[in-house]
């Protein structure tokens, strides 16, 4: 019986270690088409997100084009208008420059015409009227 017993118990054993092998081998194998799926579900989120960016960003370019243009649009008014306000400043400055010299001018010249007739007036009172002394009756002085 007893080598009954060390049969029976042989048997079991190699039932038991083949049970065991045929368990890794399932595991294993399950552990491969696990792995196998989780890659597939990584490289379409992948290519998800990718695509999504790549719109994402593609937008954007169209929004800072359109806010580019739109702000050189602006400037080039700004610039237009504000060359265009010199332009009549320095047309109304150098009119109110050229009547003030003008005025100026004319203001000297009435001074210095007056300031003549008063000299004039002045030397008359020192000097007095000289045609009512040019009626000189006195001989010339020998030399």
């Amino acid at each position: 019986m007893k080598k009954l017993g060390l049969m029976l118990l042989a048997g079991a054993l190699s039932v038991g270690v083949a049970v065991a092998q045929d368990s890794v081998k399932q595991d294993t194998k399950d552990a491969g088409h696990d792995t196998k799926q989780a890659g597939k579900d990584v490289g379409h989120a992948t290519a998800t997100g990718a695509k999504d960016t790549g719109h994402a960003t593609k937008d954007a370019g169209k929004d800072v084009g359109h806010a580019t243009a739109t702000g050189a649009k602006d400037t080039g008014h700004a610039t237009k208008t504000a060359a265009k306000d010199t332009g009549h400043a320095t047309k109304d400055a150098g009119k109110d420059v050229g009547h003030a010299t003008a005025t100026g001018a004319k203001d000297v010249g009435k001074g210095t015409e007056d300031a003549g007739k008063d000299v004039g007036h002045a030397t008359k009172k020192v000097f007095g009227d000289d045609k009512s002394k040019s009626t000189n009756t006195s001989k010339p002085t020998p030399q």
